[in-house]
């Protein structure tokens, strides 16, 4: 296999469970078969994107795979495990220890537990590759803002960053995993690092220690923030990508809005629904932004949708099934996990075919 000449790529992973974790592997099995995992120099994720990523790099000794090895072990590899495993009743059985039940209100904190004993995935961030350089994204509820997870740092903006240490990789993907009302919030004890800032637009070096005035932090999903993981890569405010020398493939897991409305009165599930359709709100508008910014140049990128339809007859029953499939961290079963894998692989033929992955159609070639 080859491809042809491609810029970089910067991948983008969103949220939404098991769903989108199998989704992730069909687009990105798309895109080894086109030898284009090579090309991937930074990733940034969300939710399942970052417990699929945390995942690949545990069955690859902590590097980023070829596409070969992706495709004659990880994909087969990763299809095994997640058909026999479960996060969410992994995070429960750590509460057999009582050691543990301190947690029992922060379960966020239960799920790193499992992702370090029963995925086995032990590693620091500072021990994540260099390349591609990974973003894990998280929401500060402090203060609503993106934080982040790097092998150079963590923070956001408006706090400031401080250098990882030996923060553990498990932690900052069961943060990604930590949604109100579910999984809930991660703390991390602020005391434990050295927080510095510089001023707005100020050159590297002139960052200063700070007191970021908080002791503790409560971190939730990134997907509270920006389901898509797209902020690092992409300027939704001027339409701009942040690193021009980057092509920006966004592989969209998130489920659509369901329709109806039944909740009786003084329902708190009425509360959610209003939340959802905020979120859905605000996805919809980094979507078209980011969707007129492609439309604008060939060759800035792709946007791959869960609910795009791949079957001549509608509705598309591969569609309906993968795009309605519940927000869980429960274990799938094969049927299901072909079923939403090879929906994201064709979805991303489709893209390929219509609108070119790294450029205009059929730029990328297969032997």
């Amino acid at each position: 296999m080859r491809s042809g000449s491609c810029p970089s790529i910067a991948l983008a992973l969103s949220g939404g469970g098991i769903r989108a974790m199998v989704f992730h592997l069909g687009v990105m099995r798309l895109l080894a078969e086109r030898c284009l995992l090579e090309q991937v120099h930074r990733i940034s994720t969300v939710s399942g994107g970052s417990l699929l990523v945390g995942l690949i790099l545990q069955e690859n000794q902590t590097q980023w795979p070829s596409s070969e090895h992706f495709l004659t072990a990880v994909y087969s590899s990763l299809r095994e495990k997640l058909c026999q495993r479960s996060f969410q009743w992994g995070a429960l059985r750590q509460l057999l220890n009582p050691a543990n039940f301190p947690f029992i209100l922060s379960r966020a904190n239960l799920l790193a537990l499992a992702i370090e004993k029963e995925w086995n995935i032990r590693f620091k961030l500072s021990e994540l590759p260099r390349t591609p350089e990974w973003s894990i994204n998280a929401t500060t509820a402090e203060n609503g803002k993106r934080f982040r997870f790097k092998r150079s740092d963590i923070g956001d903006y408006q706090l400031g960053y401080a250098l990882p240490g030996n923060f553990p990789l498990a932690h900052a993907m069961a943060v990604s995993a930590a949604f109100p009302g579910g999984f809930g919030p991660l703390q991390l004890n602020a005391k434990l690092f050295d927080w510095q800032k510089k001023e707005w637009n100020a050159p590297s070096g002139s960052e200063r220690s700070i007191d970021i005035g908080y002791n503790a932090l409560h971190l939730y999903d990134g997907g509270v923030y920006d389901n898509l993981g797209l902020e690092p890569f992409f300027d939704a405010g001027r339409g701009k990508s942040k690193h021009p020398e980057n092509v920006i493939i966004v592989s969209d897991a998130g489920r659509p809005l369901p329709s109806g409305f039944s909740c009786f009165a003084l329902n708190p599930f009425r509360l959610k629904r209003v939340a959802d359709i905020m979120s859905d709100q605000s996805h919809a508008l980094r979507v078209r932004t980011f969707s007129n910014y492609l439309q604008e140049s060939h060759g800035r990128g792709a946007f791959i949708y869960i609910g795009t339809p791949v079957e001549a007859q509608l509705p598309c029953k591969s569609a309906t099934f993968a795009a309605n499939f519940p927000t869980t961290l429960r274990r799938i079963d094969l049927a299901e996990f072909d079923m939403l894998a090879d929906h994201g692989y064709r979805v991303t033929k489709h893209v390929e075919q219509v609108y070119g992955l790294c450029g205009p159609p059929g730029k990328t070639q297969t032997l």
